[in-house]
């Protein structure tokens, strides 16, 4: 999670003006990973400010849509457990101090239908890592046989050389209330919050780095850029094709009555083809009407502005037909709502992060390749240290 990239001195440039309040850090995007950070540095007694292009949480960019999964043994690195083992503990510590409810347990299931070398996340055996991982960082798992799967969860069709990992620490975030309490939390300890406040640029000035918003400046010591997608507008275009902006599609299916228990699942991954989109994952009902599932789409459209935000019925027929008919039991062809959000992805699907021209009071987070939320808890208190707080 380390290295350079260069940008040209017309973004980062000397800026002299009128003296004005000049705050420790100023964090740039309040999604995830922007308020995790936030929550954090507020906790150092530092003069800090958040500021974000919209009022989060919101639905523009890649931390909406109810529930994202948590597990412990990610499959995508090794380096990645400790993040993930420590960020369910900053829930919990989050949860304590607010009364509310954003980790919720159930279980999780990782399934391997056995039948073509599986890649997920720019990791080859993903299921294989997996199992792995759990076994080098001591993460408690089982290995069901297929009948045992079979007998508790029957609406997965799972071929007889599937194979299946059960993480009991697994479960869902409920990620519009985690940014939403972290932000208040920033607040209660005194930090100041900017919405609807596009930045334009960041300049570096004798005292640190000035930051031109639409109808205001701001003066930082230092700055971390937790922006997602929207890094893209903050560094030079040869550095631009080294992230891709995928966009992502959630279902809500209708519950067939009568088949199984919904509320009783885990969540769950099943990775079924070779090819990164031969994947789906799921939640265990959270309303007893409705299921939520989704794919992975890895084609960049280039930049949020150009993410669309409809979906089509063709779409949702794709998805029956190549997703669902065939695998999973126990819903109806009834697409009760579908909602969009995208990825910031980068080849080999790790996470970014780099100072800004070897700046190391310039920080710039970005992208968590879709397996960031998990994560984010701890990057939050990275990066807080990072900064140097």
């Amino acid at each position: 999670m380390t290295g350079k990239i260069a940008y040209n001195q017309n973004f980062l440039s000397y800026y002299s003006g009128m003296e004005a309040e000049i705050f420790d850090v100023a964090v740039v995007g309040l999604g995830a990973v922007g308020s995790s950070t936030l929550y954090q540095l507020s906790r150092t007694g530092a003069k800090i400010i958040g500021i974000d292009r919209f009022e989060p949480p919101h639905t523009w960019g890649s931390s909406h849509g109810e529930t994202r999964i948590t597990r412990l043994a990610v499959g995508e690195g090794e380096e990645y457990v400790s993040l993930a083992k420590r960020s369910h503990e900053i829930w919990e510590e989050v949860e304590l101090l607010s009364g509310q409810s954003i980790k919720t347990r159930t279980g999780g299931l990782l399934i391997d239908s056995g039948q073509d070398p599986w890649s997920k996340h720019g990791s080859e055996g993903f299921w294989d890592r997996t199992v792995r991982f759990a076994n080098n960082q001591g993460v408690e798992h089982q290995l069901p046989t297929h009948a045992e799967l079979m007998n508790q969860f029957p609406a997965f069709q799972i071929p007889p050389s599937g194979k299946v990992y059960h993480e009991r620490e697994a479960g869902f975030l409920r990620p519009e209330l985690a940014i939403q309490t972290q932000l208040q939390l920033a607040k209660e300890n005194g930090a100041e919050i900017r919405y609807h406040a596009p930045v334009l640029s960041v300049r570096k000035s004798k005292d640190g780095f000035h930051l031109q918003l639409e109808n205001a400046e701001v003066k930082a010591k230092k700055v971390i850029l937790t922006a997602g997608g929207w890094i893209k507008d903050f560094l030079p275009s040869n550095e631009l094709p080294r992230f891709k902006i995928c966009r992502q599609v959630l279902h809500w299916l209708e519950i067939e009555p009568g088949i199984t228990d919904w509320a009783s699942y885990p969540v769950w991954m099943w990775g079924f083809g070779p090819q990164p989109e031969d994947f789906i994952y799921g939640f265990p009902t959270l309303d007893g009407h409705t299921v939520k599932i989704a794919s992975e789409s890895f084609l960049d459209v280039g930049h949020p502005s150009a993410v669309v935000r409809e979906v089509s019925s063709e779409e949702q027929d794709f998805f029956w037909e190549k997703k669902i008919n065939g695998k999973i039991k126990g819903l109806k062809r009834n697409f009760v709502r579908s909602k969009v959000c995208f990825y910031t992805v980068t080849d080999d699907a790790k996470f970014v992060i780099e100072p800004m021209e070897g700046n190391s009071d310039f920080l710039f987070v970005s992208a968590c390749s879709g397996h960031g939320f998990k994560h984010s808890a701890a990057l939050g208190e990275v990066l807080a240290r990072r900064i140097g707080f």
